[in-house]
């Protein structure tokens, strides 16, 4: 469950801490107050987008983190998980699982086992069919997986090998304006005979050429300093202390170190000599080097910013000029592997379209049960599964799921999306979201504004729903219904006032007092004796 959560510097949120309970908490407060945001801040921290926009005014870095109590999870330090995002201004962001810094997917992987959000997007999800085989295949759980990993795995090879296939280079006159381009800028970086460190070497060397006149200049008096002066005063100094060498030990040693001396400067007069006449450039060298050097720009400029990428681009010419000169014969070979993938994927599609079947049927009985229990007795939900053709591999298979509900006696059923008012579609998603969380055994469960489109009995239902829901996981719900309020373990107030020149967001949870006349102020709109009256019958009830 979540223990604590702090927010800092969202929206009008300044610096927020809430303390959850276990069961069944509810949110309620005036419009604007900022439920909302809390709702927003925690899809935040399970690594939802955000907006630069939602940092509030005037700050560089808003800040969302919570303690979750999950003694049940490997993640789990003491039986917490600490996990926090800052959000910066300039768009950067950063998140951490336990003080370790992960990357924005990582935290969703990690915050997808732990929490789940329930807002109006999931009654959006509902009405595209695309994704109602997510929510079977979710119901199934690891009985399709492994399947799903194995066929999908063959799905990425099956459509490299359709789109390599694709790829013919047209007829036989533009494979050959193909080849003939290929060859051409082939054998011009093959002619070069480049060598990788060629052109630091180069420009070492036209630098060298550059600069030859000041070379020369500095090494002659360089040569002419050592040969003339230092090597004859080291010898004198040599020759001095062999005079006095028996004189004591340390002077021995010194005419040994100098010794020494002597026999590197006299190599290093040798190297000078060398050098100095390295320095002479003839006029047809000068050429040749900054011809070398322009051929290598200008083979750079077509075909990579360095030897090592020319290079690279050639070798993969070569494969490109194998392919198409071999491109039948390839072709065929690729024919027969998709063929071999194919009868691979189909035995799969069989498998999984069974599995479907069987569990299609579990679903909807599951379903169908939930409904009752949320005043839909008269409604059957139904799934149904369509075989498509076998040129219509997608990533989940040849199976196209649908949802199907009639919502009055004797009515046919239809799609779900021609059926459903906004009011029956809440009750659905949450008859589902009942069935899947006891699969998943997802810990948290959070319902932004549930309620849309339900009143009266329907609203009493869903609040009795998620009352028996909270019994295993923790709830958090924002709600504008009274009857929903009066089911809540813990009832918090959010509200905003004025500090200064800005506007704040709060939040208190509620005693038993100020809970009857937060249920009487949402059902009545103002508190009076018959509407806290009300407010104590459907608590006493809840």
């Amino acid at each position: 469950m979540i223990a604590t959560l702090h927010i800092k510097n969202i929206g009008i949120i300044d610096d927020l801490t809430i303390d959850f309970n276990e069961g069944f908490n509810v949110l309620t407060g005036e419009t604007g107050a900022g439920k909302t945001l809390i709702i927003g801040s925690l899809g935040i921290l399970c690594g939802g987008r955000f907006s630069k926009d939602m940092i509030r005014r005037g700050e560089n870095v808003s800040l969302v983190e919570a303690s979750i109590f999950c003694p049940d999870s490997f993640m789990a330090i003491d039986g917490n998980i600490i996990v926090s995002r800052e959000i910066y201004a300039t768009g950067r962001n950063t998140c951490k699982v336990n003080g370790r810094l992960v990357t924005v997917n990582e935290l969703k992987e990690v915050m997808s086992k732990v929490i789940d959000i329930h807002g109006q997007q999931d009654n959006y999800n509902l009405l595209d069919a695309t994704k109602h085989i997510c929510y079977l295949d979710g119901f199934i759980g690891s009985t399709i997986q492994e399947i799903k990993e194995k066929y999908q795995n063959l799905y990425t090879q099956y459509n490299k090998i359709k789109l390599e296939l694709e790829q013919n280079y047209g007829d036989d006159k533009e494979k050959q304006r193909k080849l003939d381009l290929l060859y051409y800028q082939f054998n011009e970086i093959d002619r070069a005979k480049l060598k990788k460190n060629e052109e630091e070497e180069l420009e070492e060397k036209h630098n060298q050429m550059k600069n030859a006149e000041k070379l020369q200049e500095n090494m002659k008096i360089l040569d002419e300093n050592l040969n003339n002066g230092v090597i004859d005063g080291i010898s004198n100094c040599v020759r001095c202390l062999e005079k006095i060498e028996d004189y004591g030990a340390i002077y021995g040693e010194k005419l040994i170190e100098l010794k020494n001396i002597y026999y590197d400067v006299q190599e290093l007069s040798r190297d000078i000599t060398n050098m100095q006449e390295e320095t002479y450039f003839d006029e047809d060298e000068i050429n040749n080097v900054e011809e070398r050097l322009n051929e290598i720009s200008s083979l750079k400029r077509k075909y990579g910013n360095s030897i090592e990428e020319i290079l690279k681009y050639r070798d993969e010419i070569g494969e490109e000029i194998h392919h198409i000169e071999n491109i039948d014969e390839i072709n065929e070979q690729r024919k027969r592997e998709k063929q071999n993938i194919e009868k691979e994927m189909n035995k799969l599609c069989i498998e999984m379209g069974e599995i479907r079947q069987k569990f299609a049927i579990k679903l909807s009985e599951k379903i169908n049960k939930e409904l009752k229990d949320l005043e839909m007795s008269q409604a059957h939900f139904s799934v149904r599964i369509n075989q498509l053709s076998t040129n219509e591999y997608n990533k989940n298979g040849l199976n196209q799921v649908e949802f199907y509900i009639s919502t009055n006696k004797g009515e046919e059923e239809k799609e779900l999306i021609k059926i459903a008012s906004g009011g029956e579609m809440s009750r659905i998603m949450l008859a589902i979201k009942t069935v899947l969380t006891d699969v998943d055994r997802i810990p948290v469960l959070i319902f932004d504004e549930i309620d849309t489109g339900i009143s009266g009995k329907a609203a009493k239902a869903v609040a009795e729903k998620m009352k028996i829901i909270s019994e295993n996981h923790q709830i958090l719900c924002v709600t504008h219904l009274a009857s929903i309020a009066a089911k809540g373990d813990y009832n918090y107030y959010i509200s905003k006032n004025v500090k200064g020149e800005k506007t704040v967001t709060s939040i208190r949870k509620l005693n038993e007092e100020e809970v009857i006349k937060e249920i009487a102020r949402i059902a009545n709109g103002d508190i009076t004796e018959v509407a806290l009256q009300n407010a104590k019958e459907l608590r006493k009830v809840g």
